[in-house]
């Protein structure tokens, strides 16, 4: 709890370092422990310190009580919580991970007093209000500046709207003994902030290969007035290494494809025979980008779903797998953003939101494969089977991974043909169902903020995340 307190003071100060006063709220728990002691060493250096205590003081047991009294002896007074809140830094330590439902009073109002000041505001493990298990705000939530969290990432600060409440996140581990930590190896929920931490290197390729060992995609969509969704996914692949790319699409937008980028192959979706002939050849599918919901667009989703191959599902792909009931018959990657994962587990956007992880294993068990969940903290999970080959069953479901990369300008037409593409394309270069989801999604937001940090975010495009991806498969990845 000291390493705690001193952790929030320290960037309590390196954020306002002309600060003098400061108003900590504290709740009932552990989470107002380390208030008291940033309170303590606020008072220590001769700042101006107001301490609003929830409830009685006197009730508070164990480390949080001991801090209390730490405080107490460097000179703190304790007081309830008024109407106003005097400090240019108000530090929330009212629940920290304890949040169970809506919140009630007196913490609602303590929480809009909060959002009411005009000074900074520094939240201790989490924001009052958000979710640590899914980042879910069921009412409201304080809206932080700074927020620093200990030991464990908690989730809400990485995924659903949680992150809009969060501001910067500084994670300490509190000098915890590796040992501990190597005690959780193997859990479930991974993070992969970097491609370097991700630790996947290509193997070097042999002088004498040939593009058919890298892989054939087919990419399947744009209907009439998309024809720019299945470009920008066959391209994606290509230039994340697979040997040949192959569109079936509309007659319409094979001059504009082949002016674009003209090592693809564009086949008139009209015709029949051709488009049977390339998808047995396939060696794996990207189904979905701009694929519409026409008869044309569900005739082709029906024809890719019976071949059996390895597939990724996007877009308008999703749609006509729900409508008409389709089962994959070999392995599946499903991209879906929220509103697409709503259809797929019939509820509305909201639920999603309000349960991101609980969201990612519902999509994976409903198709029977895997499931990255797109957003702010792309989340992605896998069927058992595919996780753990061999296992003796346990949970049907397994969650793989959060992806800390992105950003805000990525919300634009186009990501997701670009997703679906980097997926496609890591799928056939032989890396397994999970290995190119979570690679995928590692790549393709590692290449939006690089993008970003040299554009902006206001006028990035889908394809600016391409030459940044090169890069990095270079830089990081070893090709």
């Amino acid at each position: 709890m000291l390493r705690a307190g001193r952790a929030t003071f320290r960037a309590l100060l390196d954020r306002w370092p002309e600060a003098g006063s400061v108003s900590v709220v504290c709740g009932k728990g552990n989470n107002a422990g380390d208030g008291y002691i940033v309170a303590g060493l606020a008072s220590q250096i001769g700042m101006s310190v107001q301490l609003c205590q929830l409830g009685d003081a006197g009730a508070l047991t164990g480390d949080a009580a001991t801090a209390r009294d730490w405080a107490l002896n460097h000179g703190v007074r304790i007081e309830s919580l008024t109407d106003r809140l005097e400090g240019e830094v108000i530090v929330d330590a009212l629940l920290g991970t304890g949040l169970r439902g809506a919140l009630r009073e007196p913490y609602a109002r303590a929480v809009r007093l909060i959002n009411g000041c005009s000074g900074g505001v520094i939240s201790v493990d989490i924001p009052t209000g958000v979710s640590s298990d899914n980042g879910a705000v069921v009412d409201d939530a304080v809206r932080a500046d700074v927020t620093t969290t200990f030991i464990g990432r908690k989730l809400g600060l990485y995924t659903g709207p949680g992150v809009s409440y969060r501001g910067e996140v500084i994670y300490e581990d509190l000098n915890v003994p590796p040992e501990i930590f190597r005690r959780v190896e193997g859990c479930p929920m991974l993070s992969f902030p970097t491609l370097d931490t991700l630790g996947y290197r290509f193997p070097a390729r042999d002088p004498n290969v040939y593009k058919q060992v890298l892989g054939h995609v087919v990419v399947v969509g744009g209907d009439h007035s998309m024809g720019g969704a299945p470009l920008m996914a066959a391209e994606t692949a290509l230039r994340v290494g697979a040997g040949m790319v192959s569109v079936i699409t509309r007659a319409e937008h094979r001059p504009a494809i082949l002016a674009r980028r003209p090592e693809l192959m564009v086949v008139d979706a009209n015709d029949r025979d051709g488009r049977r002939e390339l998808l047995e050849k396939a060696g794996v599918l990207v189904v979905g980008p701009g694929l519409g919901r026409s008869d044309w667009g569900t005739t082709l989703l029906e024809e890719a779903v019976n071949t059996g191959k390895p597939m990724v599902l996007d877009a308008d792909g999703l749609h006509g797998f729900v409508a008409l009931s389709l089962r994959s018959r070999g392995p599946l990657i499903i991209t879906p953003h929220s509103a697409e994962a709503a259809v797929l587990l019939k509820c509305d956007v909201a639920a999603v939101q309000l349960d991101r992880v609980g969201a990612v294993h519902g999509l994976a068990e409903r198709v029977g494969g895997t499931a990255v969940l797109k957003g702010v903290g792309t989340l992605v999970a896998t069927g058992a089977t595919e996780a753990t080959p061999g296992s003796d069953g346990g949970d049907k479901t397994r969650l793989l991974g959060l992806c800390l990369h992105g950003n805000p300008g990525m919300a634009t037409a186009g990501m997701g043909d670009v997703l679906s593409g980097v997926i496609g394309g890591l799928l056939a270069q032989q890396l397994s169902v999970v290995d190119a989801a979570v690679m995928g999604v590692c790549l393709h937001g590692y290449a939006g903020d690089t993008a970003a940090e040299k554009m902006g975010q206001l006028g990035l495009l889908a394809t600016d995340l391409l030459p940044a991806m090169v890069d990095a498969l270079r830089v990081h990845c070893g090709v």
